[in-house]
């Protein structure tokens, strides 16, 4: 196993130059526990100990990282994190406004749906927004086509949105449409894969694999969801120098951590009309001249996509606000710390 074929490039190369010179060596994070990783090497596999609190937090799966090899022993210490050149992140579950790194330097973020009922235009629309603001390349996959009764209408919703994103379809179970992936994998390219429980994720790596690396479960009956058989992320390296895959948990729901440049890309067409409004700040309300709401007039926009644009502006404006009440209680944090160190100088 070469670092080439993990993916090592000069981006890489010139970020880990002056830990070269400081005796360390270069490791891919492999899968992530809670604390301790497991590092892919020029020198094996090797367990990977973060050092005491590294300055830019824990290392994600796909990260590249900076290693003192122990003496002795499988392990090495993360004394450093390198630079990431892309990364899917979304908004952390629960309350907490806090960005979570779901995969780090990823080349193609394939974007799984099984036909079936998990073919959701709207789910889709949310993803390719992530995907747009990692700097990865999206690809739309969907998986189980030998399950699909009339795979044409079933994908067309899909395509719809789409917007110039390949929209594959495969069945990872009979191997049909699997060669359409060649044209996005490749030595050193590194392609993450998400979606929803039960789409077929694991699967899709074991065929690609041709082992049965990764445990996978039937959908159950009743309702089609997954039985969330993955429970951590992990990077597998395919034979034949194809290229690495990032098998990701099923995401029960996506919450996104993005700035609304990425869903001007995912909705496109809506920003080439929004232009057009006669009022630069037009909120597509009711204003004069608003070339939005005059193609939902005519039928050239779906309103549902329009209601789902909406929909995701407010959440990626409620994002902002948040982050700057965080920023602002973490100054106010500051000063009141400041201010209790001044007064015990003072008495």
């Amino acid at each position: 196993m070469t670092l080439s074929t993990l993916g090592w490039d000069e981006f890489f190369e010139n970020a880990f130059e002056p830990y070269e010179r400081a005796g360390l060596i270069p490791g891919r994070v492999a899968v992530r526990h809670h604390g301790p990783v497991e590092l892919y090497t020029e020198r094996g596999r090797l367990g990977g100990i973060p050092a005491g609190r590294l300055e830019d937090g824990l290392p994600a799966v796909g990260d590249w990282v900076a290693a003192r090899p122990l003496e002795g022993e499988r392990k090495a210490l993360i004394e450093a994190v390198l630079p990431r050149r892309s990364a899917f992140t979304r908004k952390e579950a629960g309350s907490r406004t806090a960005e979570q790194i779901v995969a780090a330097n990823v080349d193609a973020v394939f974007l799984v749906s099984a036909f079936g009922r998990d073919l959701n235009p709207r789910r889709i629309e949310r993803y390719l927004t992530g995907a747009w603001e990692s700097g990865a390349s999206p690809v739309i996959v969907l998986n189980k086509l030998d399950v699909a009764v009339d795979a044409d209408v079933e994908a067309a919703p899909i395509e719809a949105v789409a917007l110039g994103v390949p929209v594959l379809r495969l069945s990872a179970e009979t191997g049909e449409g699997l060669d359409a992936l060649d044209e996005h994998l490749g030595r050193g390219r590194t392609a993450a894969l998400l979606g929803s429980s039960g789409v077929g994720k694991s699967t899709l790596v074991n065929r690609l694999a041709g082992a049965e690396l990764l445990a996978t479960a039937a959908v159950r009956a009743n309702d089609e969801r997954g039985r969330h058989t993955t429970t951590r992320r992990e990077l597998v390296v395919l034979p034949q120098d194809r290229g690495l895959l990032l098998d990701t948990p099923g995401l029960r729901e996506l919450q996104l951590w993005a700035e609304e440049d990425s869903l001007d890309t995912t909705f496109s067409e809506i920003s080439e009309l929004a232009v057009r409004c006669r009022f630069n700040d037009c909120a597509h309300e009711g204003e004069p001249g608003c070339a939005v709401r005059a193609a939902l007039d005519n039928g050239s926009l779906a309103s549902d996509r329009f209601d789902s644009y909406q929909k995701l502006k407010r959440e990626l404006h409620w994002l902002e606000v948040r982050q700057d009440a965080r920023l602002q209680a973490d100054e106010r944090k500051k000063r009141r710390t400041f201010a209790r160190s001044m007064r015990k100088v003072q008495y």
